[in-house]
């Protein structure tokens, strides 16, 4: 995955920093996803989610097409352990 990097010559663009406090190693790892999912997003879309240019019904929409292919994920995992041979519970 390729680093994104602000433009130097763009002062809108100049990031800021914000301390967490350290929890526990999967919280910090999420926390982490979160910024670099946000950071990646705004590189590849040109916008974040302080847009204004959606309606309430367009997130619910966004959110609901996730959601589903968060389903097929889950069932594409379960079904690898069930050719494994790893038991899965129906």
């Amino acid at each position: 995955m390729k680093k994104f990097e602000w433009p130097a010559n763009n002062p809108v663009a100049t990031p800021r920093y914000r301390l967490v406090k350290e929890t526990d190693s999967i919280v910090d790892s999420i926390i982490d996803q979160f910024v670099s999912r946000a950071t990646i997003g705004k590189a590849k879309y040109g916008c974040d989610l302080d847009r204004t240019d959606l309606e309430l019904i367009d997130y619910i929409n966004h959110a609901l097409e996730e959601h589903m292919d968060a389903i097929l994920y889950l069932q594409k995992a379960k079904k690898i352990l069930e050719e494994r041979g790893e038991k899965v519970k129906k």
